[in-house]
């Protein structure tokens, strides 16, 4: 399996490989519009900036979205369940994530808001990040989990390394995930490993604004480069609604260093939302 993506942007959802999740991006200038359907499986659309409407055979919502890209302000996101048909609509134009997994059982669509997002500032020191939880274990879907990660420059993100290959619940869970990046700057980068602790799979990427990382086990540690922030989406579907991970025994010890937060972390906040 090919890990990095370079572009992601498309009209059709490409499994690449993944049991479960599949994964494009649609911009959308003014005027345009994308019809199409779930089939077998369940969608989150996650905007990532501008405003769109959704109007389809399980409801219809006008408007959503606020945000002008994904550094100024929180998500709005849209839960559409298995045998939906819909289409997008925008007058000003719009970035969106779309977000897709199989699924067997139907659940009620539903709108996520910027005052429905749990915040999560996780880490510390150089290790602080800020974890927006959009569809969480609890939330009512069938197998889709998604979160977005604020790293701001020069910190690590999923860190200690974790993995998340082998159903053991509650200590972890076999999830496959992607992470879809964007940077702050054009020419800003991200640093990402995934391996496995026998090294059979042992990768070091260079990610940059728009590309997808796909992790189909092992660890899988981020570092922003310095004086960049970066942004990744991730979507993670498997063996259970469960986030449970354990980390890489070497890195363990780490923890226990880790005393103030980074106080330039939330890297976004609600109050965006009002300006």
């Amino acid at each position: 399996m090919t890990l990095l993506i370079r572009d992601a942007v498309g009209s059709r959802a490409q499994s690449h490989g993944f049991e479960f999740l599949s994964f494009h991006v649609q911009k959308l200038a003014p005027g345009e519009h994308v019809q199409t359907e779930t089939g077998n499986r369940e969608l989150g659309l996650v905007l990532l900036g501008g405003t769109c409407s959704v109007e389809s055979n399980k409801g219809k919502w006008t408007n959503i979205g606020h945000r002008l890209n994904v550094f100024a302000g929180m998500p709005y996101a849209l839960y559409l369940p298995i045998s939906t048909n819909f289409t997008v609509t925008t007058e000003k134009g719009c970035d969106i994530a779309f977000c897709y997994c199989r699924a067997e059982e139907s659940y009620p669509p539903r709108l996520v808001t910027p005052d429905e997002i749990e915040v999560e500032i996780r880490g510390a020191g150089n290790a602080t990040r800020q974890i927006n939880k959009i569809f969480k274990p609890e939330f009512p879907a069938h197998r889709l989990l998604i979160v977005e990660v604020y790293t701001p420059s020069g910190n690590w993100s999923s860190y200690p390394p974790h993995k998340h290959d082998v159903h053991n619940p509650p200590d972890e869970v076999d999830l496959e995930e992607i992470y879809y990046y964007r940077v702050d700057r054009p020419e800003g980068y991200a640093i990402q490993k995934v391996y496995t602790r026998d090294h059979k799979l042992d990768e070091t990427l260079t990610v940059r604004d728009g590309e997808l990382v796909l992790i189909p086990e092992g660890y899988h540690p981020v570092v922003a480069a310095h004086g960049y922030n970066i942004y990744y989406l991730n979507a993670l579907a498997g063996s259970a609604r469960s986030m449970a991970a354990s980390d890489d025994p070497d890195y363990e010890w780490v923890r226990k260093g880790w005393r103030d937060k980074d106080p330039r972390v939330p890297l976004v906040t609600m109050e965006m939302e009002n300006h």
